[in-house]
């Protein structure tokens, strides 16, 4: 990579973000693409939020990633903020437009484009378990009653934040059906009946840890697993439903789909086809 008078910068938000896997897969994608430009990570902490975005104005940064835990607060310090983000309630790409900052968040996106390129899946008619009830729950959220699904139910450890996103999002989704559900066994076993997609929205996993209790034996045969969580290998989760047969996937394709639309909004072009996953796939290979 040759870095000239004229390179753009292109950066990720984060606290941490030494872990982070786009500086690899957004540098890969730009040098395929030919394009005159370098991706680095920023460590911001909190408190340093709005002074980090006030210098992608000052230093005439092309644009951003934002991940944990700046996707909600940083919405207060931005010009504009597309309608689906303001939806979501979180920002998770910045684009630098003339020094006017707009708002954007591709992990829907992502989410559903993972969906289709790894299981061959569609959620138009389909019910869905959404587990946890954070960012990445409303990202979800969002995409798939956008995208058709006929039911959706927030299972999370606290009850009352699966209600409250039910009721949110049940008045903006009119036709559909959003539902809340704690995490524990019992109440799970009534949630997963007759559930087409289950999809762990949380952080669970992330450290090898499995979803202790879990009734699998209430899982209909056909049900479809998916974690966003990522890593070499499949989460304990995903093992586990593998092991019983079901159709499994992992969040490596929606990093790399929400990576690819954040890059063609900063860009203006699609990066080349596959690129981004191809590198995350040959980073994160068991060795």
């Amino acid at each position: 990579m040759k870095v000239s008078g004229k390179t753009r910068i292109l950066g990720i938000f984060g606290d941490p973000v030494s872990h982070s896997l786009s500086p690899l897969m957004q540098n890969h994608a730009l040098e395929a693409a030919g394009i005159d430009a370098v991706f680095v990570p920023f460590h911001v902490l909190p408190e340093q939020l709005g002074q980090a975005v006030e210098g992608i104005r000052a230093l005439d940064l092309l644009g951003v990633n934002v991940t944990v835990p700046h996707k909600e607060a940083v919405c207060a310090y931005l010009d504009d903020i597309d309608p689906v983000a303001r939806q979501i309630g979180a920002v998770n790409t910045i684009v630098n437009r003339n020094g006017r900052l707009c708002g954007y968040n591709t992990d829907g996106l992502g989410f559903l484009r993972s969906l289709q390129e790894d299981l061959g899946l569609h959620p138009q008619g389909l019910r869905i378990l959404l587990l946890g009830a954070g960012g990445a729950c409303r990202a979800a959220l969002v995409a798939l009653c956008q995208a058709g699904a006929s039911q959706v139910t927030i299972a999370n450890r606290t009850l009352a934040r699966a209600e409250g996103l039910a009721m949110e999002f049940g008045q903006l989704f009119g036709g559909i059906t959003i539902a809340a559900s704690s995490l524990e066994p019992d109440a799970l076993k009534l949630a997963l009946a007759d559930v087409d997609l289950v999809v762990n929205t949380s952080a669970a996993g992330l450290q090898g840890e499995a979803f202790p209790g879990f009734p699998w034996a209430a899982v209909p045969a056909r049900s479809v697993f998916y974690d966003m969580v990522y890593g070499p290998g499949l989460t304990p989760w995903l093992t586990e439903a593998q092991r019983r047969y079901h159709p499994v996937a992992g969040g490596l394709g929606m990093l790399a789909g929400q990576g690819e639309e954040a890059f063609y909004l900063w860009t203006g072009k699609r990066p080349p086809f596959g690129a981004m996953r191809a590198r995350l796939l040959a980073a994160t290979a068991i060795r």
